[in-house]
């Protein structure tokens, strides 16, 4: 990871097929400059083997620049981060983008794909013996194509080895927004979402799609949601799943069921993502002690927490402050409950 004052390199590889609404996506997350509202500058290279024309110039540069490395030369700059991504699932890639691809996991740069971008990834040997994702309807054609790669059948998005992959369309914003948040924090995801009206936090578990609504199942969802703002507002109480139900009005079963089928995930894991969310905002804007951010965010002790903060985030809550504590501005006060 650079530092915090250089800006932090992410490469968009890009060649004919490559879907408009991803590099819509990570232009918009990696591409706008916010830093007046505390997200870190970055700096978003579109790369190709050639230029071609972008399916969607919202941006300037309507047309990626030729990359040195991609034709063998090699600049003297940091590797980015590269993020493939095409339609035409099943066409080679050029062999210079697989080449670059395989240099980049070599060298330890975290590489991602969204939605079919895993069918490049594959074709460059990069998931054979790994887990991968992709949306659910090419689950069945990578398995056939590439059945040395563990498919995971009904999840957002994944890791493995420093390799992401994404399911399709939104699910390519959730792991942007997670990349982001890991890199540089929860107060900096949530302002990229805020910017991109969008939600700033799915976990990368939750299934790919939920059940069609129907007129009762809506009347659930309504009820579900008043279930959840409670437990956002009373996130310090030991909240159990039985409680919840019993305030919906349902069995744990159903309401378990119901809960799923709503949101995608389980109650309990929905609770504790929250707690994590919490959390991560408490240990970046105030100075509480980590026995108070623990008992705040409602995991009881600061070894529950940070057994959570290893199995979810890989670091330590003294290790996330360390990293993302920012400073208040004078005359703030921090949050309260």
């Amino acid at each position: 990871m650079t530092s915090r004052a250089t800006p932090h390199r992410i490469a968009l590889l890009t060649f004919p097929g490559i879907r408009a609404f991803d590099v819509s996506v990570i232009t918009e997350v990696w591409g706008v400059d916010r830093t007046d509202r505390g997200v870190p500058a970055f700096d978003l290279l579109r790369v190709a083997v050639r230029p071609h024309p972008r399916p969607h110039a919202r941006r300037p540069h309507p047309h990626p620049r030729p990359h040195p490395r991609l034709a063998g030369r090699h600049p003297h700059r940091p590797p980015p981060d590269r993020r493939p991504s095409a339609d035409d699932h099943l066409t080679p890639a050029p062999p210079q983008v697989l080449d670059a691809l395989r240099r980049a996991h070599t060298r330890g740069t975290p590489i991602a794909a969204l939605c079919g971008g895993a069918f490049t990834l594959a074709q460059a040997g990069l998931l054979d013996g790994r887990r991968a994702i992709t949306h659910w309807n090419l689950t069945d054609l990578f398995r056939t194509h590439h059945p040395h790669v563990t498919v995971v059948p009904d999840a957002l998005f994944i890791e493995d080895d420093n390799i992401w992959t994404s399911a399709g369309t939104a699910a390519g914003i959730d792991l942007c927004l997670h990349l982001l948040r890991t890199t540089h924090g929860a107060e900096a995801a949530a302002a990229v979402a805020r910017s991109m009206v969008t939600a700033p936090f799915r976990t990368g578990t939750q299934a790919q799609f939920i059940e069609h609504p129907t007129p009762g199942a809506d009347r659930d969802a309504d009820t579900l949601a008043s279930v959840r703002e409670y437990a956002l507002r009373h996130l310090h109480e030991p909240l159990t799943v039985t409680g919840l139900a019993a305030r919906a009005g349902m069995s744990p079963r159903s309401f378990a069921r119901h809960f799923s089928a709503t949101t995608g995930t389980t109650p309990q894991r929905w609770l504790i993502t929250q707690r994590l969310a919490a959390a991560q905002k408490l240990l970046e804007r105030t100075d509480h002690p980590i026995p108070e951010v623990a008992r705040r965010a409602g995991f009881g002790s600061e070894v529950t927490m940070r057994q959570h903060f290893a199995a979810r985030l890989a670091t330590s809550p003294r290790d996330y402050r360390a990293a993302f504590r920012r400073p208040q501005p004078a005359g703030s006060s921090p949050m309260a409950r």
